[in-house]
């Protein structure tokens, strides 16, 4: 019989009125889909606190709370009156400081301007005990472009061992050639220090912008480490066939628009080129495209056979798909849920194993994947 986590069961138990599920079944493991809670206007990204209770933002401009009663009605107050909500653009990731547990400090990235004028921003605050109020909120960076419309922010945060942090950024949609020139921010991921400060070892680029540790990407979704090898994941989402994965490296150019597996929206060549000297290859793409927004390597001990497995959730895709991985290769993959119907927004291992799945909707959910009992 598994056991959760003690600071999770209550929160667990919130999906005890749930209608019974269905066991689905998989090639290495059979699970239960839960619903934690409902109501969420376009969930974007979900952090676990230490007592069982969960941070969720909505796209949509609001930090909620899920606790041991369900979904708080009041949102978490405080967030920064710039924020901006345009099409992709709102509140986006959340994750929590590795010294939460004495600082209560959270971080969270955001669009902020104005449709006319906006980039992507970085913030930390203390969240109050009372999980009511953000306090002391502080802007640590922002991106050194304005660009218009509410397209490609980017936005994900992964926290180092070395003490800086990785921001994903993405191109600013109708800026794609932007991605090339890393004198500004768009198409980056930045390394930066917790305060927002710049790291010494930061790679030499040349005329790079404050931050810059790679480029050449298009909208960064997703970033995550491989528990394996230690090396980091980013993905990224394409154009019509050119979503990818790339393994980060210190100064790389992973070449977008330059060299890609994917075509316009409209069918139109972005570029004959899918490879060329100087520049990095993914280590795996789709095509066709799913529309990945979100990734993490399943690290619990719920799903013994899933261990070390990524999971990427998927938004045209309608699917989440379970990649078997050998050190740095992806060896197969399994699309999971993809009768629910759904357009999914972001994946995590939660503390007590499970994995939990936000699906991308105005009537949005926080879902659980948890075993099914052996019989």
């Amino acid at each position: 019989m598994i056991r959760f986590a003690a600071a999770s069961l209550s929160v667990l138990a919130l999906s005890s009125a749930s209608h019974a599920q269905d066991v689905i079944e998989s090639e290495q493991a059979d699970f239960i889909v839960e619903t934690v809670a409902g109501g969420l206007e376009y969930p974007w990204s979900i952090a676990f606190l230490p007592d069982g209770a969960y941070l969720v933002t909505e796209r949509e401009g609001r930090l909620r709370v899920i606790d041991e009663n369900g979904l708080r009605e009041a949102p978490v107050s405080g967030l920064p009156d710039d924020l901006l909500v345009e099409r992709q653009g709102g509140l986006l990731d959340v994750a929590l400081a590795p010294d939460f547990a004495t600082s209560r400090t959270i971080y969270f990235s955001y669009a902020e301007g104005t449709a006319e004028a906006n980039n992507t921003a970085l913030a930390r605050a203390q969240l109050s005990s009372d999980l009511t109020t953000l306090e002391n909120v502080e802007d640590i960076f922002h991106v050194n472009f304005e660009k218009a419309r509410g397209f490609h922010f980017g936005g994900r945060i992964l926290f180092n061992p070395d003490g800086t942090l990785f921001l994903t950024l993405g191109d600013g949609g109708n800026y794609q050639d932007e991605a090339q020139n890393p004198e500004n921010h768009l198409g980056a991921v930045v390394r930066l220090n917790l305060d927002g400060s710049i790291p010494n070892d930061n790679p030499e680029i040349e005329n790079g912008a404050p931050g810059v540790y790679s480029f050449g990407h298009r909208n960064a979704q997703g970033i995550a480490r491989n528990p394996a090898t230690g090396s980091v994941w980013e993905l990224e989402h394409g154009a019509r066939g050119g979503d990818e994965i790339n393994i980060l490296a210190s100064g790389d150019n992973y070449g977008w628009p330059v060299i890609t597996y994917g075509i316009n929206y409209d069918g139109t060549i972005i570029t004959e080129d899918r490879e060329r000297d100087g520049l990095t290859q993914p280590i795996w793409y789709w095509n066709p495209s799913i529309a990945p927004s979100g990734m993490d390597f399943y690290t619990g001990d719920a799903f013994e056979h899933w261990q070390g497995d990524l999971f990427v959730s998927a938004l045209a895709g309608s699917k989440v798909e379970r990649l078997e991985i050998d050190g740095d290769r992806v060896i197969s993959v399994e699309p999971l849920l993809a009768d629910m119907g759904q357009r999914f927004r972001d994946v995590r291992t939660g503390p007590d194993g499970a994995l939990y799945v936000l699906t991308d909707d105005f009537e949005g959910s926080v879902l659980r994947l948890v075993p099914a009992e052996a019989d």
